[in-house]
C-alpha cells in the first residue's frame, strides 16, 4: 500500500541548460516508469506548475512503502538522476512524504508533541 512517497521538487533551469535539462527530465521519467514497472515503486505522477512568484517550478511524487522508499533513495540510478538533475535545475530537493495511514501514524505524534509542550 502506497503510504509513503517522496517529494522531488525543482526550480528553475539553470541559464544555458535549457536544451540539456530536457534530455535529464526525459531520463528521470523514463527512470521512475521502469521503477514502476519492476514493482520497486507503486506509482508516480510529475507536474509543472504555472508561474506563481515561488521557487518550486515542477515536482514529482513517487509513491510506495516504506521499504520502497528507503531503497529508491539509496540506488545507484536514483542518486545518479539527482546528481545530473542539480546541474540543470536549482534548488533540487528531496522530501519524504507520508499519505494514507501512514499520515494518521505522523499526525498521532504531531498531537503528542502539542500535548507535551502545553
Amino acid at each position: 500500500m502506497a503510504d509513503h512517497g517522496l517529494f522531488v521538487g525543482w526550480g528553475a533551469v539553470v541559464p544555458g541548460r535549457e536544451a540539456k535539462s530536457l534530455d535529464v527530465f526525459g531520463q528521470v521519467v523514463e527512470l521512475y516508469g521502469k521503477l514502476q514497472a519492476d514493482g520497486r515503486i507503486e506509482s508516480f505522477d510529475v507536474a509543472f506548475l504555472e508561474p506563481h512568484g515561488g521557487d518550486l517550478e515542477g515536482f514529482a511524487l513517487i509513491r510506495g512503502t516504506r521499504e520502497q522508499m528507503d531503497a529508491v533513495q539509496t540506488d545507484p540510478d536514483f542518486r545518479s538522476s539527482l546528481t545530473r538533475g542539480a546541474m540543470v535545475v536549482q534548488n533540487l530537493g528531496v522530501v519524504a512524504a507520508y499519505m494514507g495511514e501512514a499520515l494518521g501514524s505522523e499526525m498521532q505524534t504531531f498531537q503528542q508533541a502539542i500535548a507535551d509542550l502545553a
